[in-house]
């Protein structure tokens, strides 16, 4: 009799732990919000070529916008896009929305 309450409160609690976890594992994206990362581009640096490739990833964005222009991002997060550098110091800033309202945003200067 004592054995099956044990196995009851343990098969309960396994359950509810699992019940847990998965909504953690769902509702991650909602905790965590955006993430700007994955960017080819080295912050300092000086670069040869005015015209440049820009790419990485923002995970859960749904608006991205590149020095205040949005650009399209895939199911996956991805973002390309190609930008002209001036002569001098630029400054490369990218910000990016969530569904929720979370932000994130990265700048980068270069030296051409």
């Amino acid at each position: 009799m004592m054995q099956k309450k044990i196995l009851k409160i343990a098969l309960i609690s396994v359950l509810f732990i699992f019940i847990v976890a998965f909504a953690f594992f769902r509702s991650k994206n909602l905790i965590f919000g955006v993430k700007i990362k994955n960017v080819n581009i080295i912050d300092g640096s000086k670069v040869t070529n005015n015209i440049m490739d820009i790419n990485g990833n923002a995970k859960n964005a749904i608006n991205l916008a590149l020095n205040g222009r949005e650009i399209s991002v895939n199911q996956q997060g991805d973002f390309d896009e190609t930008i002209a550098l001036l002569s001098g110091y630029n400054v490369i800033e990218i910000k990016a929305q969530d569904k929720f309202g979370h932000r994130d945003e990265k700048n980068y200067k270069l030296m051409y």
